[in-house]
């Protein structure tokens, strides 16, 4: 993480027992493994839980384990939600992906698997408005009480999406600055400089850059 990024915080719940999920802001490709298989076993993981119980099998039926038709209907309303091919399914995780790709896969993955926690690390890097909004949308669909989500972003975009109850600034691996969307709005006129110039800190020249652009992006 850098040390300008800013973070926004939605109904953010932690729990000692959470299990999170982290979304990368580069995320690897494993070829040879097939985003379906790769699914249902982290699925399966997810459901065995931390305390095996030794009458319950999530990859057998008949030990309470969800079928394959029921885990490829489910899969196939995820995939419908998310505006994702089904062809998606049987291609190798990440191997070959677009930007936009890799992340709506991110969002499959936390859509199947229900975390109580989730840390979306630079989400928007990379992706065309088009991807950037189904992105959103997806984590927006997802959202309830029994979901905390933790954005970390370095532009306003995204929050033209993902609506936030809190914005924090975090700088020199500390928060020098915490408020509502208005914040995430001053720091898109102004930059990273005044506010942490108003907390002693002198900015290095890409945090005194006002505004920051956000790369190019890709599909």
């Amino acid at each position: 993480m850098s040390e300008n990024a800013h973070l926004v915080i939605k109904d953010l719940v932690v729990a000692p027992s959470s299990d999170p999920f982290l979304a990368f802001q580069y995320p690897t490709s494993i070829p040879g493994l097939s985003v379906a298989s790769f699914l249902r076993t982290a699925m399966n993981a997810r459901r065995s839980g931390l305390v095996r119980d030794p009458e319950f099998d999530p990859s057998d039926p008949v030990k309470g384990g969800m079928t394959m038709g029921e885990f490829r209907k489910l899969v196939k309303e995820k995939l419908t939600q998310l505006k994702v091919d089904e062809a998606f399914m049987t291609r190798y995780v990440n191997d070959g992906f677009s930007g936009g790709e890799k992340k709506r896969l991110e969002m499959l993955q936390m859509a199947l698997l229900k975390p109580e926690m989730a840390i979306l690390d630079e989400t928007d890097s990379g992706l065309d408005i088009d991807a950037l909004r189904i992105v959103a949308e997806g984590v927006n669909t997802m959202l309830s009480p029994e979901l905390g989500v933790l954005v970390i972003t370095h532009y306003q975009r995204l929050l033209d999406y993902l609506k936030p109850q809190f914005v924090h600034v975090l700088a020199r691996g500390r928060i020098v600055a915490s408020g509502g969307p208005d914040l995430a709005h001053r720091l898109e006129r102004e930059g990273y400089a005044p506010i942490l110039a108003e907390n002693g800190i002198s900015a290095t020249a890409d945090e005194a850059a006002t505004p920051t652009a956000a790369p190019a992006p890709s599909a």
